[in-house]
């Protein structure tokens, strides 16, 4: 394991152009697939120079006018993430242009996503560790605002580890980030159902606190195991977020600080003005580790079932598309 974060730290952040296709075919050797999106499949791939690792996502269109919005897609995504220089975001390396597919080589993660490293076996989930990364989370998201770039699919999936082994996390996937103008309201219809904001479904003007709403989802989930808005269909799900009803009734809380469930209170407010900023959340008690000494082990058993019926969802919606 140790290798992998050797491997990792190699890594030195660059500004990124799209380059012809063939390059790509000149310098990297194409290995294993590592998993498919909405957008695209992604393969491990090695750079033959040097023998480093890197994950390459390839996205395919299938007509000359899909090829246009794709290159304008794919642009917008290199210029965030060349403007996104932080340990927790994940870095681009390359990217290029083929007639049909436009090709972007990221950073290699080995982990595997947060929330299916902490329901393995091996790990012994507490409530120290949640802080632990959601302190991450909170830094990489402080940074991306500072850059006025707001996420807008922070959501569990998208939470990837470092290496098996380690708690360092990764956020990934910039595909629908947007660089904002606090002077310029921008209103957008798209989002993860469960993890989306009221101002989203209300198509009201969205902000740096839109991406808050979506992390205190991600710490309710993290810790219970529960999704607090989720309903039987979208529908239900889009109500329930508009009435910005939850609440900390379940058994799966009766282990969980106050501090914790004060943190959650405060992300998961209807006015996106009232939320704590990532700033702020970095300095609530409750993500200070060493104000939590209790080591309670926290159940993971609808944590599991919550990953199992996300991936059922998301293997549905990539075979509806195709």
């Amino acid at each position: 394991m140790q290798e992998e974060d050797d491997e990792s730290s190699l890594f030195e952040p660059r500004i990124v152009h799209i380059e012809p296709g063939l390059e790509f075919v000149t310098r990297y050797e194409v290995l294993e697939e590592l998993g498919k999106g909405r957008f695209g499949v992604v393969h491990k791939v090695i750079e033959k120079r040097s023998g480093q690792k890197f994950a390459a996502k390839f996205v395919r269109c299938r007509t000359a006018k899909d090829r246009d919005k794709l290159i304008f897609q794919v642009q917008d995504e290199i210029d965030i993430m060349n403007m996104l220089r932080h340990q927790k975001l994940l870095q681009l390396a390359a990217a290029f242009e083929n007639p049909r597919e436009m090709v972007m080589v990221m950073e290699y993660i080995s982990g595997g996503e947060l929330f299916e490293r902490v329901v393995a076996d091996d790990f012994t989930l507490t409530e120290k560790d949640c802080i632990l990364f959601m302190r991450q989370i909170c830094e990489g998201v402080a940074y991306m605002h500072r850059q006025q770039v707001v996420h807008l699919d922070l959501k569990p999936e998208n939470i990837m580890c470092h290496t098996r082994m380690s708690h360092e996390i990764k956020i990934i996937d910039f595909g629908l980030s947007q660089k904002i103008d606090p002077n310029k309201p921008i209103r957008v219809l798209f989002g993860t159902p469960e993890f989306i904001p009221p101002e989203i479904i209300s198509y009201e003007p969205i902000g740096v606190q839109s991406d808050m709403w979506s992390i205190g989802v991600i710490c309710y989930v993290l810790l219970s195991g529960l999704s607090p808005f989720m309903g039987d269909n979208d529908s239900e799900t889009f109500a329930n977020i508009t009435r910005a009803y939850y609440d900390f009734e379940d058994e799966a809380f009766n282990t969980v600080s106050q501090d914790a469930r004060d943190f959650i209170s405060a992300l998961l407010v209807k006015r996106k003005e009232e939320r704590l900023s990532a700033e702020q959340c970095l300095k609530h008690v409750w993500l200070d580790p060493e104000n939590h000494h209790q080591t309670v082990v926290l159940s993971t058993d609808k944590l599991k079932k919550f990953i199992i019926r996300r991936k059922w969802q998301a293997n549905h919606q990539v075979r509806q598309v195709a």
